[in-house]
């Protein structure tokens, strides 16, 4: 499975972006898609997934702040970021996860100035 995400950049604190992540290839009907990140300096961390039936997971440092959405029918997982804050700053990888199987994106980048 590929994937290309899409729509980082920098924003200023208390601002909002949109990442958008499409998924092609060998694609399973049930599946879990989502975001992870990686700070400067850091561990990759969870940010935010979805199953295909809609069961989603959250980190707790985004929780309230962050949507996680996706659209089944063409293999994409958005994320909404709204009140961004500093520490937000990371490397953003889109995810794809089919029991032992993962995929990663690129990586996008988010900078949340202060």
């Amino acid at each position: 499975v590929q994937l290309q995400a899409s729509g980082g950049g920098l924003v200023q604190a208390g601002g909002s972006l949109r990442l958008a992540c499409a998924a092609s290839g060998n694609i399973f009907s049930i599946n879990i898609m989502g975001w992870y990140r990686q700070p400067p300096g850091k561990r990759r961390e969870l940010v935010a997934t979805m199953t295909t039936g809609g069961e989603t997971n959250y980190a707790d440092s985004v929780k309230g702040r962050f949507t996680v959405s996706r659209d089944n029918a063409k293999n994409t997982v958005d994320l909404q970021m709204n009140s961004l804050k500093p520490e937000d700053t990371a490397l953003y990888f889109c995810i794809y996860l089919r029991g032992s199987q993962i995929s990663w994106g690129q990586g996008t980048q988010v900078t949340v100035s202060s």
